[in-house]
């Protein structure tokens, strides 16, 4: 069983801007000072989840935030990283662009056209990244070195001489 957890003692003008939160037109700061003011009441974390219909742990990580952070902890903070590390420094981005005026083919894959995924993995496998990246990775990339990416069309044609005898009306 967990240890109950309590709002520390709230001091008149964070009682106040909680009340006021009551008001709020954003859901989030409105059930975050439902919560406090519970918890201030004395109200255990379950109890408090069972009056709100929401998680025991919604309730505790809202005290944990208020405890840590203050009246900051109020409205929703932005579920953006910090920090963005490209999977692709400058030089691998070069080679990515590169690779993709090969054949994928000559990296022994059953296909003759690029997609996504199949440069993910490729150029995991040629080094150009330290972990296998998805599809939105390699477009992101492409879209930063100015490279578009369309998926391929029914009009591209093989450099196979007989291609065209060979195009069935399911191909069309």
């Amino acid at each position: 069983m967990r240890k109950p957890i309590f709002v520390r003692e709230l001091q008149p003008s964070e009682r106040e801007a909680i009340e006021n939160g009551l008001r709020s037109s954003d859901t989030f700061t409105m059930r975050r000072c439902q919560i406090l003011l519970a918890s201030a009441a004395g109200q255990r974390a379950p109890d408090i989840a069972g009056n709100l219909h929401c998680s025991d742990q919604t309730v505790r990580n809202a005290i944990s935030d208020f405890s840590a952070n203050g009246l900051t902890a109020l409205p929703r903070k932005s579920c953006r990283p910090h920090t963005i590390h490209a999977a692709f420094d400058e030089k691998a981005a070069k080679q990515l662009k590169a690779l993709l005026h090969e054949c994928p083919r000559a990296y022994g894959k059953p296909t003759s056209l690029w997609t996504l995924d199949l440069v993910a993995e490729v150029a995991f496998a040629e080094g150009l990244t330290e972990s296998c990246v998805t599809g939105e990775t390699i477009r992101a990339t492409l879209k930063r070195l100015g490279v578009g990416w369309r998926r391929a069309k029914r009009w591209i044609t093989s450099p196979d001489p007989a291609y065209a005898g060979k195009k069935t009306p399911a191909t069309d």
